[in-house]
């Protein structure tokens, strides 16, 4: 079994102790739509205090799961438990839970702090204990100044506060984000998911997010679920997910990545050593993967974990192929080199920070170069 990588996050992990008892439960839940099935057989536990992430392409069934725990869609198998209480045949009014649409849906006649009290209005709540609650959402959301406006008087990041501030209000024991920050720009995006991190630890209240952008699910979740065809596919932390994707659909789907296929040509303990034809060349991986002798598996290299240079390694003879540079792209702190290698015609992809301004031997279009990668850079994968 893969070892966990650490706390590169808060050291907040319940779902590591077996005592703890989660917040959500989806019990072998499935949703079909006539012969599709949307959500497939899927399992979860998700915790209080927890932000969790469903990740996947569009159609992949996390936006499903999402409105199923809203009451907005009800599972065709299987139960969905919040705080131990089934919640099968209760409507989304009165499920503890409130969602955050894509689309905002602001009431354009309303001013922010009328859209932010709807939900209150609706509930009956005293009419002081309205305004007092608005004026700590529009404090918390750091939006006083812009109370008495309307939605088209605000830009796209305030209107994206305001509905978050509404579905505050109401203080769910769940918010559900469903791609809340779609609609932004890629600056604003990156502020406000700092933002949504932040907001979320001072309340001490379950977010899940349903996203089809990794990095935005790296930036913000605990723990997240890479989804396909309404499967769960891998759930862990970011890092486990980054650096020990289970399978190549994982590793290919979240960040760039190398794969190179191969058969295992011998096991020493936590070495692996591996023969690859395409490119052909010797692969050495320190992994706890379990295999076996002959089997085909696939390795799985960080573009940022590869090595390029116009010299050869010290040791040629593992983790080390030669090729043309084919293309560069230039991205500013990055940049990013794809390297045709000699006889195969494969294309590794190796990226290079630039931390000074000036390069002395600087690598440029059609340069022949080495691209090479230490044993424990390297995941083996077997499916």
């Amino acid at each position: 079994m893969a070892k966990t990588l650490g706390p590169v996050r808060r050291k907040f992990s319940p779902w590591n102790d077996p005592a703890a008892k989660p917040l959500i439960e989806f019990r072998s839940v499935v949703k079909r739509f006539g012969d599709f099935t949307a959500v497939d057989d899927v399992s979860l536990g998700i915790y209080e205090k927890e932000f969790f992430a469903l990740l996947g392409p569009s159609g992949c069934g996390k936006t499903t799961l999402m409105r199923m725990l809203a009451g907005f869609e009800h599972p065709s198998e299987g139960s969905i438990l919040l705080a131990g209480t089934d919640l099968e045949g209760k409507q989304p009014y009165e499920r503890p839970v409130n969602m955050m649409f894509q689309s905002y849906a602001l009431f354009p006649h309303m001013t922010v702090e009328k859209n932010i009290g709807f939900g209150l209005v609706m509930d009956k709540m005293p009419k002081a204990d309205i305004e007092t609650r608005v004026a700590e959402m529009l404090k918390l959301t750091k939006l006083e100044k812009f109370a008495k406006r309307k939605p088209h008087q605000l830009s796209g990041g305030q209107r994206q506060r305001v509905a978050l501030a509404r579905s505050l209000a109401k203080r769910p024991k769940v918010l559900l984000l469903d791609e809340p920050l779609g609609a932004l720009d890629k600056k604003l995006r990156e502020e406000t998911q700092f933002e949504l991190m932040d907001l979320q630890q001072q309340l001490g209240m379950t977010f899940l997010i349903v996203t089809h952008d990794q990095e935005e699910a790296m930036t913000v979740a605990d723990r997240i679920a890479v989804m396909d065809h309404g499967k769960l596919i891998q759930v862990a932390g970011p890092s486990e997910i980054y650096e020990r994707p289970n399978s190549r659909y994982v590793a290919d789907f979240i960040g760039d990545i190398n794969i190179v296929e191969g058969r295992v040509a011998a096991i020493e303990g936590t070495t692996i050593r591996i023969e690859a034809s395409s490119p052909a060349v010797s692969l050495v991986v320190e992994d706890d993967e379990p295999t076996t002798l002959g089997a085909t598996v696939w390795v799985a290299v960080r573009p940022e974990k590869v090595r390029i240079a116009h010299d050869a390694p010290a040791d040629a003879s593992i983790n080390a192929v030669q090729g043309t540079v084919w293309d560069i792209a230039y991205v500013g702190d990055v940049s990013i080199y794809h390297v045709k290698i000699d006889g195969g015609g494969a294309t590794i992809r190796a990226t290079v920070a630039n931390v000074s301004r000036t390069v002395e031997r600087p690598i440029g279009w059609e340069d022949r170069v080495w691209l090479s990668w230490a044993r424990s850079s390297g995941v083996v994968l077997t499916s």
